[in-house]
C-alpha cells in the first residue's frame, strides 16, 4: 500500500506541467501527514485487536479465557511487535532475528551500565573498562543470554543495572537540584521497566529495600534520599500493578508491606538517631522488631483481603529450603530438587578465580567491610562525643554513601546467590563492578597503605592504575584468543526427535486440538504449533499449579480411568509422554518427578532405598510405563498415534 500511494503521488506530480522537479518542504510535510492519516487508523485498529486478543485469550489454556497481560510479563514483546510492524524493516529482517538482536542490544546497555557504575564509584574510566572485561570473560557465570535468550531476566537485568548506576549517582552529596531531579527520573523509569519485565521483581527490590533500611538505620545514608527511593519502588510497582490489571501478587508483595512499615515505624519512633551507643543500639533493635512485625501484619491482612495464593509456593519452598520443617508439598519439592534452586556450586569460585575476579573481589570486600564496621560503630556512638569526631570523619571519607550502598548491595545479593544458584547472575555482574571499583579507588589504596605504613600519594596513584592495567593485560593474553574462536564458531540446534514431534503435530492434528504433557515441552508445542495447552511453565498462578499437578499424574501410579478422567476434565485431546521423565536418571532417588508425585500421593517410591513409614504401596502400576504395553484397560481410553525414540503421543477417547 505504501508503494501504491507513492506511485500515485509520483504520477500526479508528473501529469502537472508546472510541477517542480524538486519537491518543497511544505509538500513533503503534507505528503507525510497524508500517509499518517491514511495508515494511523489501520495501525490503531490492528493494535487494539491485538490487545483484545491478549486480554481475552482462549487459545493458550484449555477451557479458560485468561488475561495474558495480567498473568505474564509480556509487555516488552507487545511493544516489540508494534515496533516491528511500524518500522520499514520487515523485508530485511525476520521477526525472530529482530527479537534476538533487540535482546543482544539490551545486553550491550547492561554492560554499559556496569561500566558507568564502576566509573562513578572509582572516578576513572579504567575501572569501568575492567568491569566490562570481567563481565565478558566470566560470561558463563554472569549471564544466560547466550543460550536462553527470551528469559524474563534478560529483559529485566539491564534496567536493574541502569537503576543501580542512577542510585549510585543519586547518593552523591551536594548534587545540583536539576541533576537530582533528572537522576530521580532515571531511577523511576528504570525501576518501572525492571518491574514490568520480570515477575520476580518484587523480591529483588525487597533486597534493595533491605539495603536502604540497613544504611538508613546506621546513619550511612541521608534519610531523605532513602525515603525518595522507598517511594519510587512502591510507585513503580503499583504502576505495573495497574498495567497488569491489578495483579494481586503485586499488591500482596512483601516489598510494599515492608516499605510502608519502614515509613510508618520511622514516624512513630521519634529521636531514633540520638543518645549513647547502648541507647541507640537498643532503639535500633526495637525499630527492627517493629518493622518486622508490622510488615508481617500488613502482608497477612492484604493477602486475606485479596485471598491471595499466587506466591504461596515460593514461601513453602523457602521454608523447606532453610530447614523450617520437611514438606511433601509437590510444588515446593519441585523447586527444591532443581539444581538451579540449590546452593551455589563450589566450582563457580574456581572459574571466577581463573580471571582473578574472585581474588580482587575478596580483597576489596575485606577492606570496605572493615571501613563500614568502623563507620557504623562511630555513627552509633554518642553524637555529642567530640573526641572521636576526627576519626569518624576519616571513616566517612573512606566510605561514601554510594560506596556503602554498593557494599551492602553486594553482600546481600551474595548471600542470595550462595543460597540459590539461579540468582547468582545478580551477584556476579555486580561483583565485576565492585572489584574493579576497589582496585581503582584512591580511598581503598589509601586505607591499605596506611595500615601497612607505606602511605604515599604517589604510591596510591601508581597502584590504582598499574594493578588494573596488569589485570587487563592478563585477561587479554589468556582469554582473547578463546573468545575470538568462539565468535568464529557457528552452532546449529539439533534435536531431531523434537522437530519430528512438532512437524507431526502441525500436519496431523486439528488446530484447535488440546495437548497435555510436561510444562517445558508444552511451551515448545505452543511456540511451534500454536495448539492449546492444558498447562505451561508460568507457575505464579495457583489454579495453574493445581492443574499441572493433576496433569503430571501421567507419571504417577494411577489407573487409566483416573488419568483419562483428569485429562478430559481439562479438555485434553492428546497427551505426550516423555521417556526422559518416565525413566528419569538425572536426579537422585527422592527428587525424580515420579518420586515427587509418589510422595505427594502417599505412595512408596520405586527402587532400593528407604521410604517414610506412612507411605503405602500403590494400587496401580506406573501409568507412563504400563500404557506402552497396550493392554485392554489402557487401549480403551488411549490410542497411540505417534512414537519416536523420545516421545509417545496418545489420543484420548471421548466416549468414556
Amino acid at each position: 500500500m505504501w508503494t501504491v500511494l507513492l506511485l500515485l503521488q509520483a504520477n500526479a506530480a508528473g501529469s502537472d506541467p508546472h510541477a517542480s522537479s524538486t519537491p518543497s518542504l511544505n509538500s513533503s510535510v503534507s505528503d507525510f501527514l497524508v500517509l499518517l492519516l491514511v495508515f494511523l487508523p489501520i495501525i490503531l485498529e490492528k493494535v487494539f485487536a491485538g490487545f483484545h486478543g491478549l486480554i481475552y485469550d482462549n487459545k493458550t489454556e484449555s477451557m479458560r479465557t485468561i488475561n495474558l497481560l495480567q498473568r505474564m510479563n509480556i509487555y516488552q514483546e507487545v511493544f516489540l511487535s508494534i515496533l516491528y510492524r511500524v518500522l520499514p524493516i520487515q523485508k530485511y529482517l525476520e521477526p525472530v532475528y529482530f527479537y534476538i538482536y533487540t535482546l543482544f542490544g539490551l545486553q550491550a546497555i547492561y554492560v554499559t551500565a556496569l561500566y558507568i557504575t564502576s566509573w562513578l564509584l572509582s572516578g576513572t574510566w579504567l575501572s569501568g573498562l575492567l568491569a566490562a572485561f570481567w563481565y565478558v570473560t566470566n560470561r558463563i557465570d554472569t549471564t544466560r543470554v547466550e543460550f536462553t535468550i527470551p528469559l524474563r531476566e534478560n529483559w529485566a537485568l539491564p534496567f536493574f543495572a541502569i537503576q543501580i548506576a542512577a542510585i549510585t549517582y543519586f547518593l552523591r552529596p551536594n548534587l545540583q537540584p536539576l541533576s537530582e531531579r533528572l537522576t530521580l527520573l532515571a531511577i523511576f523509569v528504570s525501576t518501572f521497566l525492571f518491574s514490568l519485565t520480570w515477575q520476580f521483581n518484587q523480591f529483588m527490590m525487597l533486597m534493595q529495600a533491605l539495603v536502604l533500611f540497613t544504611l538508613d538505620s546506621l546513619d550511612m545514608l541521608p534519610a531523605a534520599k532513602a525515603t525518595w527511593l522507598y517511594g519510587i519502588q512502591m510507585t513503580g510497582l503499583l504502576l505495573v500493578c495497574i498495567l497488569q490489571f491489578f495483579n494481586s501478587m503485586i499488591l500482596g508483595s512483601l516489598l510494599i508491606s515492608f516499605n510502608l512499615s519502614v515509613l510508618i515505624a520511622r514516624k512513630l519512633q521519634k529521636n531514633l538517631k540520638t543518645g549513647s551507643f547502648l541507647n541507640r543500639l537498643g532503639k535500633l533493635l526495637l525499630h527492627l522488631f517493629a518493622v518486622l512485625c508490622l510488615t508481617l501484619f500488613l502482608n497477612n491482612i492484604i493477602k486475606k483481603i485479596l485471598n491471595l495464593k499466587s506466591d504461596e509456593h515460593i514461601f513453602k519452598f523457602l521454608k523447606a529450603k532453610f530447614g523450617f520443617g520437611a514438606t511433601r508439598d509437590f510444588d515446593a519439592n519441585l523447586y527444591l530438587c532443581e539444581e538451579a534452586f540449590g546452593l551455589l556450586p563450589f566450582n563457580t569460585f574456581g572459574r571466577l578465580s581463573d580471571t582473578l575476579l574472585f581474588y580482587a573481589y575478596i580483597f576489596v570486600l575485606s577492606i570496605t567491610v572493615m571501613a563500614a564496621l568502623a563507620v557504623a560503630f562511630h555513627n552509633l556512638s554518642d553524637s555529642a562525643n567530640q573526641q572521636s569526631m576526627g576519626q569518624m570523619g576519616k571513616c566517612t571519607i573512606i566510605l561514601k554513601p554510594e560506596t556503602a550502598y554498593n557494599l551492602i548491595h553486594t553482600i546481600l545479593f551474595g548471600f542470595l546467590a550462595l543460597s540459590t544458584m539461579r540468582m547468582k547472575y545478580l551477584w556476579t555482574s555486580h561483583m565485576c563492578v565492585f572489584a574493579s571499583f576497589g582496585l581503582c579507588s584512591p580511598e581503598i589504596w589509601e586505607l591499605l597503605l596506611k595500615l601497612i605504613h607505606l602511605y604515599n600519594p604517589k604510591r596510591i596513584c601508581i597502584m590504582r592504575y598499574s594493578v588494573p592495567i596488569l589485570i587487563l593485560l592478563y585477561l587479554c593474553y589468556k582469554f582473547w584468543p578463546g573468545m575470538m574462536d568462539e565468535l568464529s564458531e557457528l552452532r546449529e540446534f539439533y534435536d531431531p526427535d523434537t522437530v519430528e514431534l512438532m512437524n507431526w503435530i502441525n500436519s496431523n492434528t486439528p488446530r484447535k486440538a488440546v495437548f497435555a504433557g510436561s510444562m517445558q515441552l508444552l511451551a515448545g508445542v505452543k511456540l511451534c504449533t500454536g495448539r492449546t495447552l492444558t498447562n505451561h511453565p508460568h507457575y505464579e498462578d495457583n489454579s495453574l499449579r493445581e492443574r499441572t499437578k493433576a496433569v503430571y499424574q501421567i507419571y504417577a501410579k494411577r489407573s487409566p480411568e483416573d488419568v483419562h478422567t483428569l485429562l478430559r476434565s481439562f479438555g485434553a485431546d492428546y497427551v505426550i509422554l516423555e521417556d526422559s521423565i518416565c525413566y528419569e536418571r538425572r536426579h537422585q532417588r527422592g527428587c525424580r518427578l515420579r518420586d515427587l508425585l509418589d510422595i505427594a500421593n502417599g505412595h512408596m517410591m520405586d527402587g532400593p532405598g528407604e521410604n517414610d513409614p506412612d507411605l503405602k504401596l500403590a494400587g496401580h502400576p506406573r501409568f507412563c510405563e504400563e500404557i506402552k504395553r497396550n493392554l485392554p484397560p489402557y487401549t480403551a481410553y488411549f490410542t497411540r498415534v505417534f512414537q519416536n525414540k523420545t516421545f509417545h503421543v496418545y489420543k484420548l477417547s471421548r466416549n468414556k
